[in-house]
């Protein structure tokens, strides 16, 4: 079996993908942490069964925009989850 790693997931482009990605993430016992950027996460029907599906696999999502009723990650925070991961993804 694989050995764990850390990994960090930026949603950039498709946060719902990324969402997805990093829940499924979690099977293989990674350490997975998700960071959506860019603009605000849609409140979409699927959106919402993603971060349902986020929970159920522990991760909490973070995001680089202020009042998404998210954790707030800043750009030094985010340039030390980049440096001290073992893997970087970004959708």
């Amino acid at each position: 079996m694989a050995t764990a790693r850390s990994i960090v997931v930026l949603g950039r482009r498709d946060h719902t993908e990324a969402m997805r990605v990093a829940a499924g993430l979690t099977i293989f016992g990674h350490t997975v942490r998700l960071v959506l950027m860019t603009g605000p996460v849609a409140e979409t029907a699927e959106n919402m069964l993603q971060a349902e599906t986020l929970e159920l696999a522990g991760v909490t999502p973070e995001t680089t925009i202020p009042g998404q009723g998210l954790a707030v990650v800043d750009g030094a925070a985010l340039a030390a989850a980049l440096a001290g991961a073992s893997a970087i993804l970004s959708l």
